[in-house]
């Protein structure tokens, strides 16, 4: 495993929800994460996220990590759950809120 894969695997596994984006929650730098950031606040999870525009090892390494071109991407107690397309689909269907609510994700403070 790369450094750049270890040091995603740990991220993604110390965090019950990440959300890898372009900027951050309170600046997002493009319209996707913008998207992800709202959908996540709005289900009122508790999120880290990591803003890959600040590690290009990170911005490359993560669509390996995932084999999922775009980003942002959504991981949730460690699995890959897909990008902000997915996010809104699973959101719009109550999947996300279910998947958020099996995985006894902690609401945000």
């Amino acid at each position: 495993m790369s450094d750049t894969n270890a040091r995603i695997s740990d991220i993604v596994n110390s965090n019950d929800v990440v959300l890898f984006m372009k900027g951050t929650p309170l600046f997002p730098q493009c319209g996707f994460s913008s998207r992800a950031v709202a959908i996540l606040d709005h289900l009122g999870v508790a999120y880290g996220s990591v803003d890959v525009l600040q590690d290009m090892e990170i911005r490359q390494g993560i669509k390996s990590f995932s084999d999922w071109p775009t980003i942002p991407q959504l991981y949730v107690k460690g699995e890959f759950v897909g990008g902000s397309d997915i996010m809104m689909e699973m959101f719009e269907a109550g999947e996300l809120q279910q998947l958020m609510q099996d995985a006894q994700v902690a609401k945000a403070e």
